[in-house]
């Protein structure tokens, strides 16, 4: 088991929880935290059945560590323009890539502060559940950047433009009751409910049918860039895929015998 310094990584049953684990930062995003979020989402992939990704202590996640390693625009030779785009070429888009490619579900349980790359990692899951404390925001404004981390496509596809604008260009807070009412979580719970239903939540996706709900992620994200006949296609091929799998066995048989599926994953 891979030891990290900036998060933490733990089975509970089938289900992995990846959290920020850097308080005294109120766990900014450094390169080096990057970098360990990146292997913990290839073990997870490799020994889990779904993966709840959250932050401990008072925030989710602050944004880039700017006082820090991995403030991005000195990775550079001496004497070179600076540029604050390469640090996201080498490490956070490869981040934000690998849980959208993820092989099965990611639920993200955001407490307190999401903000700047933060905001964009904390609405990256396939189900988006925020504490009362928590609240998004593009910080970018503040410091003279622009959102990123995929923040513009995530949110511009979520809330719409004029909405994903306002986050963008003013750069205010968005109360988890907000982002309720807006549609980018999907639940508001109690601060201390919140790793509990994320749990009840995985615990869920877990038992259930792996091939197919990995498929089914898969094509809901495709179709968020796709036009409709390709995702009339990609629901086709994919359906083929499931209807190949024990689970999908199990499940017609356990449907005609009026009982509990018992899916193993297979």
């Amino acid at each position: 088991m891979a030891t990290y310094e900036k998060i933490s990584y733990e089975r509970n049953g089938d289900t992995a929880i990846i959290a920020f684990n850097d308080d005294k930062t109120l766990n900014a995003c450094g390169v080096d935290t990057a970098i360990e979020l990146l292997h913990a989402f290839e073990v997870a992939a490799n020994e889990a059945r779904c993966t709840i990704f959250t932050g401990k202590g008072r925030g989710f996640c602050s944004g880039a560590n700017l006082g820090g390693m991995g403030s991005g625009p000195e990775i550079a030779y001496p004497g070179s323009k600076p540029d604050a785009g390469k640090a996201l070429d080498a490490f956070y888009n490869p981040l934000v890539t690998a849980i959208r490619e993820h092989p099965h579900p990611v639920i993200t349980a955001v407490n307190g502060a999401a903000a700047g790359v933060g905001c964009a990692l904390g609405l990256m899951g396939d189900l988006v559940i925020a504490g009362k404390s928590a609240y998004f925001l593009q910080a970018f404004r503040r410091i003279g950047l622009v959102p990123d981390g995929g923040s513009t496509w995530l949110l511009a596809r979520t809330i719409g433009r004029v909405r994903a604008m306002e986050m963008a260009l003013l750069g205010e807070k968005v109360s988890a009751d907000q982002a309720l009412s807006w549609g980018l979580v999907n639940r508001v719970v109690d601060d201390a409910e919140l790793l509990p239903t994320a749990l009840d939540f995985a615990g869920k996706l877990a038992a259930g049918p792996t091939v197919a709900l990995a498929l089914t992620r898969k094509i809901i994200w495709d179709a968020s860039e796709a036009d409709f006949g390709a995702a009339l296609h990609n629901e086709r091929v994919a359906q083929r895929t499931a209807g190949r799998t024990d689970d999908f066995k199990e499940g017609v048989s356990a449907f005609l015998q009026k009982r509990p599926a018992e899916f193993k994953g297979k």
